[in-house]
């Protein structure tokens, strides 16, 4: 007996998206609760992984279900399948269990051949809407499941209309339409060498294995990439009789969400066409009416589905994102999912869902997807300063973007790998554009509406877009576009409002947006749920400054090698490492110290009484001399040109000291705390810095927690040595002040000995810090530029590894290191300390492995501090039982 594969809607409910898809689920939800939802089958994502098994090959028994599912339609819709009298045609659907952009287009009115449209035509008594459906089936059909590009049916069509001096589809008479019909099919026999499908079961069956093989499309497999989507979910099909939305001016399609997915603001949000079908509004062909234009055309069909939203709202408790269609004044709901919002919407919906009763703090919390939370950062225009609006379209996705005119979409996602700052600029953009949306900083388009596929996949990734701008007149072929009497060309620049819709000449200052009232009560409560530490990355007082802004509880990693650069600094810093003495050095330091005291007094008076990790130097201090290349050249010009023989001589020494210091490994080198042991006059320099600013608070009154850290310790010999010099300097400098402040003395656990032996050395550390860029090198033996530049996008690929190891933490490897650590070290003192200040502590998926494996705190760059703010949260919402 074959598998059971395909389900009525009325046999499912929203619990079983992974076998029948989002779509299917929800389908099957809403006919359970009633809603007017036209009959349908849906065959499961287990048909699509057998149909991969078993090489791309229709699983044994399916056809054969299918068809039976077909008559159970036939029954309940009164209509036959292929029956040129009465005629049932159906869309079909892609659904994964994740919704996913870039799968296979809709197929609608499936079942349409040169019989069937006269039947369609007789029962409608509209001979013009009928072959209107049969030239768009004909299309869809030939694209999806033939490969014959649109573009192809789209350019006879523009012809005609053209010929016929009309601007509309719904302007061609029936004669015109069939006309058009025998202009496609012999474009289609010249193009694919056949003749298009008569018989509806071969429509269909090929439709279904189309939607299977689109889930390995180039489009599905990226989009499964960017959003980390496994690849063994499979897809199921939705197969739908058909309402027609085209039938006239009382029938019409749109989409609307409940709340507006852009700002959460609960108001009715959506566009809709009258007289028209579904793929008109989401593919941007003609420009949809607002939503609530609706109650003035149809105030009856705007009545059922007011109340039909709010009953669904309710049911899902979420913002609802539903596609509908008007079939004589009579509300259908074809689909409704939860919908896709931006970062800023989200977190005011679930704040306001929270306070209307719907859902609990930890429901909030839990919802809001952290991979958005970036977009909340980014940059606005900057109204202060003089602009130019020249053309103004639908504000699809907010935010501002500023960067080059391009036009094509694989150009965008090369300059984009290159850095460079692009606007992708296209009449409408269509899922075969995606990489170049991904490299582009915003979308700007000339036709479509806010539930365009530029404005959904936009708003998903959080890049601006500005949708609908028909003042723009693009020329794709010369790479031209003319707004009004202005013409740009393909590298111009423009800037790009997504909140507004303004589209604006030249380059335009942005700003940083700061926390809205929504976001800081999300965080609040994430506050109250987290007992994991969130800490900043900052080495000067305006760093620490903001990460006390967004929420940080202290600095878990500052980095004081920045404090060594600068025109000021750093010929200082190269006197003290050319010292041929130890009273040259210490000169050198002398002049160091009051500069480094200046700020460690900023950046602890900034966290006003909240702890500060603060890293002793850890580069090689090759690093801060002159690069070798250069001064060869310099070199070799003095002697060919004849330059000062003054000048030469210290060029040479500066070369020879410069060589002596070159390392062949300098990751694995002179660096870290073998520097503070061979030169143990610099970290006493760095630690005498601190300890002066910090009295200097205390006589100010305010309170400091100053935590000295050696970097790179793989022994305890090697920590018990520092800190006696650590320990030294503090007697000395509170003797002198005649004031005292508490201090810790910690390390910094960045090898895989360093893990092996935390047990001794947590002997004398108060505090452990994970730096897990450096302990992913050493675990992996990956030199991270190297790996990233040369071989990793391979590995990847391969899937030889599954992520980026230095951008999310690998568990299998590392995280085993850092277990065993803290493990060893909490043996040792069950007060230690331990946290991460890796970049890795602003990655999601490493704070939820920092929680389970105990750590007390995660520090990241101050702008990552509400994702980690929200991640731990999150972590400990997802592991408290």
């Amino acid at each position: 007996m074959s598998k059971k594969y395909l389900y009525k809607f009325h046999e499912g409910d929203k619990e079983m998206k992974s076998l029948l898809g989002g779509k299917g689920a929800n389908l099957a939800e809403m006919t359970k609760i009633g809603l007017p939802v036209p009959p349908g089958v849906i065959i499961s994502t287990q048909a699509c992984k057998d149909y991969y098994r078993d090489g791309q090959k229709l699983p044994e028994g399916l056809k054969d279900q299918i068809l039976e599912h077909i008559a159970y339609l036939e029954s309940v819709t009164g209509k036959g399948f292929g029956d040129s009298k009465n005629p049932l045609l159906v869309s079909v659907r892609s659904g994964a269990a994740v919704s996913m952009p870039g799968m296979m287009d809709t197929i609608l009115n499936l079942g349409l051949n040169d019989e069937t449209v006269k039947g369609l035509a007789r029962i409608t008594n509209d001979e013009r809407f009928a072959f209107d459906c049969y030239r768009r089936f004909i299309t869809m059909y030939s694209d999806v499941v033939m490969g014959i590009e649109h573009v192809a049916f789209e350019s006879i069509l523009r012809t005609y209309k053209k010929k016929l001096e009309i601007e509309h589809d719904h302007e061609l008479t029936p004669d015109d339409l069939k006309m058009i019909i025998q202009e496609f099919k012999s474009m289609l026999r010249i193009k694919h060498g056949s003749e298009f499908p008569q018989d509806p079961k071969e429509q269909l069956i090929n439709a279904v294995e189309a939607v299977f093989k689109s889930w390995q499309n180039s489009r599905a497999i990226l989009y499964r990439k960017l959003h980390k989507i496994p690849d063994s979910l499979g897809t199921a099909v939705n197969i739908q009789s058909m309402v027609f939305g085209n039938m006239g001016v009382k029938s019409g399609t749109g989409v609307a969400f409940t709340r507006n997915p852009s700002t959460g603001v609960k108001e009715l949000y959506g566009e809709y066409l009258v007289n028209a079908q579904g793929e008109d509004v989401v593919a941007g062909i003609r420009t949809p009416q607002p939503i609530e234009k609706l109650k003035e055309e149809m105030p009856d069909a705007y009545k059922q589905f007011i109340d039909t939203s709010k009953l669904l709202e309710k049911h899902y408790k979420d913002m609802q994102d539903i596609e509908f269609t008007i079939e004589n004044s009579k509300l259908y709901i074809l689909q409704t999912r939860n919908g896709k919002k931006t970062a800023a919407a989200a977190i005011r919906i679930a704040v306001d869902l929270v306070r209307e009763g719907l859902i609990t703090k930890e429901e909030a919390v839990g919802r809001i997807d952290i991979t958005q939370l970036d977009q909340l950062l980014h940059p606005t225009i900057d109204i202060t300063t003089n602009y130019e609006v020249i053309a103004r379209g639908l504000p699809a996705s907010p935010g501002a973007a500023v960067g080059e005119i391009v036009f094509d979409a694989d150009e965008a996602e090369s300059m984009g790998k290159e850095g460079i700052n692009v606007i992708l600029v296209r009449n409408e953009t269509t899922p075969d554009d995606l990489n170049g949306i991904v490299g582009a900083q915003g979308i700007l388009t000339s036709r479509g509406g806010m539930t365009s596929h530029a404005a959904v996949v936009a708003r998903g990734m959080g890049k601006p877009c500005v949708c609908g701008c028909d003042e723009l007149d693009i020329d794709m072929e010369r790479e031209k576009l003319r707004i009004g009497n202005k013409i740009f060309s393909r590298g111009d620049i423009i800037t790009i409002d997504g909140s507004t819709g303004n589209v604006i000449e030249g380059e335009v200052p942005l700003l940083v947006p700061t926390l809205s009232k929504e976001f800081q009560t999300i965080l609040e409560w994430a506050d109250e749920i987290r007992t994991l530490g969130v800490r900043a990355n900052a080495d000067n007082p305006e760093d620490a400054a903001k990460a006390r802004e967004f929420g940080a509880k202290g600095i878990g990693l500052c980095r004081t090698e920045h404090m060594f650069m600068g025109p000021e600094r750093l010929p200082i810093v190269q006197k003290m490492i050319l010292s041929s003495n130890d009273d040259e050095r210490k000169a050198a330091l002398e002049k160091l110290l009051p500069i480094q005291q200046e700020d460690f007094y900023g950046i602890l008076k900034a966290m006003q009484g909240y702890p500060v990790t603060i890293r002793l130097l850890d580069p090689p201090l090759h690093e801060f001399l002159p690069n070798r290349e250069e001064l060869i050249e310099e070199i070799v010009k003095l002697r060919c040109l004849g330059g000062s023989e003054e000048e030469l001589r210290e060029k040479e020494a500066l070369f020879a000291k410069v060589k002596a210091l070159s390392e062949s490994n300098p990751m694995l080198g002179h660096r870290g705390c073998r520097l503070g042991i061979t030169f143990p006059e610099i970290y006493a320099t760095q630690v005498e810095a601190v300890f002066r600013a910090a009295v200097q608070l205390a006589k100010e009154g305010v309170k400091t927690v100053p935590e000295i850290e050696i970097p790179l310790v793989m022994d305890v010999n090697e920590l018990s040595t520092l800190k006696e010099v650590v320990d030294q300097v503090a007697v000395s400098v509170f003797a002198e002040e005649g004031v005292s402040v508490e201090y810790t003395v910690g390390t910094m656990i960045e090898v895989p000995r360093a893990c092996a032996t935390a047990g001794e050395i947590a002997q004398i550390a108060d505090f452990f810090s994970f730096g897990t860029n450096d302990l992913t090198q050493t675990c992996f033996g990956f030199s991270r530029d190297d790996a990233e530049g040369k071989f990793l996008h391979s590995y990847l690929e391969k899937k030889i590894i599954n992520e980026n190891p230095f951008v999310v933490l690998d568990r299998a490897g590392v995280g085993r290191l850092m277990e065993m650590a803290v493990t060893k070290g909490r043996a040792s003192r069950e007060d230690l300390l331990i946290g991460i200040c890796g970049e890795h502590g602003g990655d999601p998926s490493s704070i939820e492995y920092c929680y389970q494996i105990g750590l007390d705190f995660v520090s990241c760059s101050p702008y990552r501090v509400p994702v980690a703010r929200l991640a731990a949260a999150q972590a400990a919402l997802r592991h408290s039982n």
